[in-house]
Order: structure tokens, then C-alpha cells, then sequence
């Protein structure tokens, strides 16, 4: 199977997931930041994708640390420049990869998660990873938020991209 072909059988699954899952508590606005009752982070420990385009552009904190917690085929696709992949955060083997990670940083390192693989609010992998890392000792831990997905509210957007690995 082509990397082409899994990664449109993953946005295909979390297309078919979006239209047939319980929708939950949806947000304000596509862009709000505002965290619902059921995410583990509150409104400071998120940025916008506006904002962190224009972060990783100046590359000021080398304590930065950009983790993708998605599927790996996405990430193959495209991702943040300077972004690792560890994950998906929704089974126990991504978080152990995420943690074993975790170990090598410092525990104040700047560090923004995301995935981006379906809409926000019904992502699999991001909440596992924050609350992960969140309670192996990151305090300056924050969520990317790309509501609908990378594909829309980053790449469309024409922030950077790097592709492979």
C-alpha cells in the first residue's frame, strides 16, 4: 500500500468518524481557543495557528519542542518544520513513545502538541497526549488548535510545511 493510499484511508476514516460520532459541545468559532469542559488544558496552555506560524518562523526558544501525536501517514505527508512524531496518542504504545520522549527533554522545555488529524473536537489524540505529559511533569505544555484539521487551518493557510520521515 502507497503512503498516498493510507493517508486517504485515514481521512476518510476520520471523515466517516466526524459524520457519524455523537457530536459534542462544539466551540464558539472556528478559531476560538476557548477550551471545552471535557479538554484537560485551559485557554493559556493553547495557541492558534496564526500565532504559532509566526513563532516557529522567528525560531526565538530553542527550548522549543513541536511534537506531532497523530498517525504517522499524515505526518509523512506534512508537518511542522522541526516537528517529531510520537504517537498516535489514542493507543497505550503512543503514549509510551510520548513519554520515553518526554524523558529526554528537560521538564521546562517549551513543548506544543498537535495533531490536526480531524476536528478538534473529536480528535482521539491529542487529549491523551497533553494529560500524558502534563502528568510527567510539563508545565509549559501547550495544544496547537486546528479546529477542522492540519490540512485546513495550517497547510491551506500556507504556513510552512516540511514532508517525510
Amino acid at each position: 500500500m502507497t503512503l498516498r493510499s493510507n493517508s486517504l484511508r485515514v481521512l476518510a476514516f476520520c471523515a466517516l468518524a466526524a459524520a457519524i460520532l455523537p457530536a459534542r459541545e462544539t466551540r464558539s468559532s472556528p478559531t476560538s481557543a476557548l477550551p471545552l469542559p471535557s479538554d484537560p488544558w485551559s485557554p493559556e496552555q493553547t495557541v492558534l495557528a496564526a500565532d504559532f506560524a509566526k513563532e516557529v518562523q522567528q525560531k526565538h526558544d530553542p527550548s522549543l519542542q513541536i511534537i506531532y501525536v497523530g498517525v504517522h501517514t499524515l505526518y509523512a505527508g506534512a508537518h511542522i518544520p522541526g516537528a517529531v512524531f510520537h504517537g498516535p496518542g489514542s493507543n497505550e504504545q503512543g503514549i509510551a513513545d510520548l513519554k520515553k520522549y518526554g524523558d529526554s527533554l528537560p521538564k521546562n522545555s517549551n513543548v506544543v502538541l498537535y495533531c490536526g488529524c480531524c476536528p478538534l473536537d473529536r480528535c482521539p489524540n491529542l487529549r491523551p497526549a497533553f494529560t500524558g505529559l502534563r502528568d510527567h511533569g510539563f508545565a509549559r505544555l501547550r495544544v496547537l488548535i486546528l479546529p477542522t484539521s492540519f490540512a485546513a487551518d495550517w497547510i491551506e493557510k500556507g504556513y510552512p510545511i516540511e514532508k517525510g520521515q
